[in-house]
């Protein structure tokens, strides 16, 4: 079996299973099977997806980093799938917001919605860099990235701004004790140093 084909039908399964576990893990506490969400559940499930989004989107972002610090170029066929989980948890995120915090589907008052998305600055780069995240989500098809040619790797550079609007986002929620959010924008700013590094460094 040639790396290939061992990636494809071996690997990629193995590392969609791994990417599920914190949805399966979430579902396991939400019937208490595998744990409990707490005394308060909607801000449980809440701040796991949306912790989990930004963790999917750093490890999407480290795939090129690694891939070239190992020369294993066969890394980059999990980038896509990685990026479209960290837009799946994000979203999962958005909806507990939407439908549990917000009520939406009880009090259909979609005014308060935007209102909340419109005068809350935290929530206000949050649902941004949840709209870049779906646009990258919307055209990761290969199909769609043969169309657009140079114009897809444009667009794909958004994956920075929703990391680094991802991270502002989870800064600003965040009242008390800011060490988390501090760890994960020490590695973004590691993995997009190296990106600047070695724009700079590479000969032209």
């Amino acid at each position: 079996m040639n790396t290939l084909t061992l990636i494809r039908f071996v690997a990629k399964p193995f590392v969609f299973l791994v990417c599920l576990i914190p949805l399966l893990h979430a579902a396991g506490d939400i019937y208490g099977i595998t744990g409990t969400l707490g005394a308060n559940p909607t801000e449980n499930l809440q701040d796991r997806f949306g912790v989990w989004g930004l963790r999917f989107l750093l490890i999407a972002l480290a795939v090129t980093p690694l891939r070239k610090l190992t020369r294993r170029n066969w890394l980059a066929r999990f980038r896509r799938m990685l990026g479209l989980f960290a837009f799946f948890y994000v979203f999962l995120h958005f909806i507990v917001w939407l439908l549990l915090d917000r009520e939406i589907a009880s009090n259909p008052a979609w005014s308060y919605v935007f209102e909340d998305i419109l005068e809350r600055p935290f929530i206000t780069i949050g649902f941004i860099s949840l709209l870049i995240l779906l646009a990258l989500a919307a055209t990761s098809a290969e199909a769609i990235r043969r169309r657009l040619g140079r114009s897809w790797q444009k667009l794909h550079y958004g994956i920075y701004a929703a990391a680094i609007l991802g991270v502002w986002h989870y800064w600003w929620q965040v009242k008390l004790d800011a060490s988390d959010p501090a760890i994960y924008a020490t590695i973004l700013a590691v993995l997009l140093g190296y990106r600047i590094w070695t724009r700079k460094h590479t000969p032209t």
